[in-house]
């Protein structure tokens, strides 16, 4: 997974697939604003986009069902026709069912999957999710994915404290931060507020960057343009999402004009 100095990661949020919980959208209909949303974040300069089934919400606990595996990867299928192969590509299967990520992953030719309970537990609205980070190691060494292998590697960037819930074990988030990143092996540790769109608690952002100062840190949510220089100082880079999307509305495409005042405002950190 490449790296620029500090990485703007933007959510490419699916609309309701078919047969979730509420009644969904036309899968054409979510391929073709998925596509739209992607578009509109490369063209403003993004390098790596995520995608993730935000709105299936209420959630599974566990693996989704067969046809939201065959359903996202078709999206992701089309969105990198529609931006090419240079942005970096990942994967979202939510709430935590990353061995369905991992192999959409490997299907479509995207390095990074994200996990929201990838070590510990925590108790959700979907209940207690415990993480299974061997489980998804191992998975991903038999996909031939393994950054430590010959071959295209996909990166596991994974949630500390992760938002929507409460640590199960009630670790301080620097103990559960290493914990994450040297026992559970993550690629990546993600740092979030409490809510979609929350933003970062500093003092617990700080206290994870001194956990690990040589490890890639991301903000998972809440960034806004003018909070990246204070961000840039302690992470290494931003999931950007619900600020990306018109007036901040999750339903709204995604807005040019503010993809691209995010993405000068990384810019101009350098």
């Amino acid at each position: 997974m490449s790296a620029s100095p500090f990485e703007l990661v933007g959510v490419v949020h699916l609309l309701t697939l078919p047969g979730a919980a509420r009644p969904g959208s036309p899968l054409a209909d979510v391929v073709e604003r998925a596509v739209h949303d992607a578009r509109v974040m490369v063209d403003g300069g993004l390098r790596r986009l995520i995608v993730e089934n935000l709105g299936d919400a209420p959630f599974e606990r566990g693996a989704v069902e067969p046809h939201v595996v065959a359903m996202m990867t078709r999206v992701l299928l089309a969105v990198r026709d529609a931006v090419g192969p240079e942005p970096g590509l990942g994967v979202n299967v939510l709430r935590n069912d990353v061995r369905s990520a991992l192999g959409i992953a490997a299907a479509v030719g995207a390095d990074l999957v994200r996990v929201n309970v990838h070590s510990g537990a925590a108790w959700t609205d979907q209940g207690l999710i415990q993480g299974e980070a061997a489980a998804t190691l191992r998975y991903r060494t038999q996909l031939g994915a393994d950054p430590r292998q010959e071959g295209p590697a996909i990166a596991i960037a994974a949630d500390v404290h992760v938002k929507h819930a409460s640590p199960a074990d009630r670790q301080p988030i620097d103990v559960a931060a290493k914990d994450l990143a040297l026992r559970g092996a993550a690629d990546v540790v993600i740092v979030s507020g409490a809510r979609t769109g929350g933003q970062v608690d500093l003092d617990q952002l700080q206290l994870v960057r001194r956990a690990l100062p040589d490890h890639p840190i991301w903000i998972g949510s809440g960034t806004l343009p003018g909070t990246l220089p204070t961000l840039a100082e302690l992470a290494d880079g931003a999931i950007v999402g619900t600020y990306l999307h018109r007036d901040g509305r999750l339903d709204a495409p995604v807005d040019p004009a503010r993809v691209r005042t995010m993405v000068d405002a990384a810019r101009a950190l350098s």
